[in-house]
């Protein structure tokens, strides 16, 4: 097997939009660089306030570092043994044909093939491997620097608040800048390594991808699992210690466990989140890169659906994540200019949030769109991501329905404390399950739009919307 060979058989125009998906992918990483920087320079705020944030600062960085002593023995070993899976079963039709052989010809036990096979079975094994490490690596630094990008916004936000008339608006732009630093840094390792995968394996890639996804979800639950556990142990025994025995207010300074409590916000809320995200971003690169190989190898179907060309169903979901990168940033920009521009409508963060996801979902939008026309000559997959991205969209009014203190679910919660523990708990279970079905039905509602796309009825009344790509 030949490395980048699937790569240097591309198109030029497929060849350079994989290029732009790599760039996409390290602008975000350097837009996550510049969010650091910018949140880091600002003021810590006076000595009182350094001295608390110090204690917490300090117990973040321990349980980061205890974690990390932790992890890494379990990933040598789990790195080690993932090599020896490719002994288990054979690998995958793109992986033998890049060599030159088959499936077919592996289970004739023909010698030739036998003893091509166990050349591949060591590149696979140790492409898995470093795959697998590196998945873990990616998840652990998105749950370690996201973290400490964290707790170094803190205490910048709080000074930000004591600052003149303009305190809500630098509060608000410190501290989504440092949620989003975690987010861009999940953006572009993801996308950097998904890429970096194909373009060296190609059609072989899904075997390596397997190990890709394994890591980061590995890492993604032991710090998720983990520092939940430590967030609740930590919140627990601080109410315990505080207000059971000694009857002092929630986070009183004059209560020891009150640090460790916001240690453990950090740790589940930070850590454990920004891993997880990763993970969930992850596998989603992971799923479609492996779904459109698939397709890929099976010429007859690939070519009654796609007009554009083979490797469209492999260039567009990644280049839909750099065109999301883009739109990310564009997003992150506009959160601090909303309450400027629009006073009566965004009043407060959440709004303001609102209307930058808006914004770039419609930005995302319209580039898929144009996209799918010119590239993919298929209309469809525009309309695809873009019902994905009105379900994403979605979910932003169904949540601030069922948490915003103006709504009616919770103010029945509120309303129903007056008769007692009973009827508050209940209330509180009912408009949780009540949110748990707004959501599934609307997502079952976008599954049935997806599959309704490329139903017969449908694909012929959208056939004058598809043609064959420019590249072609």
């Amino acid at each position: 097997m030949q490395l980048f060979e699937t790569f240097a058989g591309m198109h030029w125009f497929e060849q350079l939009m994989i290029l732009t998906v790599v760039l996409a992918a390290f602008a975000s990483l350097v837009y996550a660089w510049w969010l650091r920087r910018d949140v880091l320079s600002l003021p810590k705020g006076t000595e009182q306030m350094q001295s608390v944030w110090n204690g917490i600062r300090e117990g973040a960085l321990s349980y980061l570092g205890r974690q990390l002593k932790t992890i890494l023995p379990i990933l040598i070993v789990l790195s080690g043994a993932l090599f020896f899976t490719v002994y288990v079963t054979i690998p995958e039709d793109g992986t033998l044909a890049l060599w030159g052989i088959t499936r077919e010809q592996i289970v004739a036990q023909e010698p030739a093939a036998l003893a091509v096979l166990q050349q591949i079975q060591i590149v696979v094994g140790i492409g898995r491997s470093l795959a697998f490490v590196l998945g873990a690596s990616f998840s652990l630094i998105v749950g370690q620097l996201g973290m400490r990008i964290a707790v170094e916004s803190n205490i910048r936000v709080a000074q930000a608040t004591r600052e003149g008339e303009n305190r809500y608006n630098r509060a608000l732009t410190i501290s989504y800048r440092g949620g989003t630093f975690t987010g861009m840094l999940t953006d572009g390792l993801g996308l950097l390594g998904g890429t970096a995968i194909f373009i060296i394996y190609g059609i072989a890639a899904p075997d390596a991808l397997l190990g890709f996804g394994l890591g980061g979800t590995l890492l993604a639950l032991f710090m998720r699992v983990g520092g939940g556990i430590y967030t609740k142990a930590a919140d627990v025994g601080a109410d315990l210690v505080g207000k059971v025995e000694h009857g002092l207010p929630e986070d009183d300074p004059r209560n020891a466990a009150v640090v460790a409590d916001l240690v453990g916000d950090n740790v589940g809320d930070c850590a454990g989140m920004a891993a997880d995200i990763f993970e969930s971003y992850e596998v989603t690169i992971v799923s479609s890169l492996i779904l459109a190989i698939v397709l890929y190898l099976d010429p007859a179907y690939n070519a009654s659906l796609l007009p554009g060309g083979a490797f469209a169903l492999v260039v567009f979901p990644l280049f839909v994540r750099a065109v999301g990168v883009i739109s990310s940033m564009i997003g992150t920009f506009m959160v601090p200019v909303w309450p400027k521009l629009l006073r009566k409508r965004a009043v407060y963060a959440e709004k303001a949030m609102f209307l930058s996801y808006e914004a770039s979902s419609a930005f995302t939008i319209t580039l898929t769109m144009l996209l799918s026309w010119f590239y993919v000559g298929d209309l469809r997959f525009g309309i695809l991501v873009a019902v994905g991205v009105m379900l994403a969209v979605s979910f932003n009014p169904i949540t601030s329905y069922f948490t915003s203190l103006k709504k009616p679910p919770v103010q029945e919660i509120v309303k129903s404390a007056d008769t007692g523990t009973a009827t508050f708990i209940l209330s509180g279970l009912v408009a949780g399950y009540e949110s748990t079905v707004a959501a599934l039905v609307v997502i079952v509602t976008t599954f049935g739009i997806a599959a309704a796309l490329f139903l017969h009825p449908i694909a012929v009344a959208l056939s004058p919307f598809s043609k064959p790509s420019p590249k072609e």
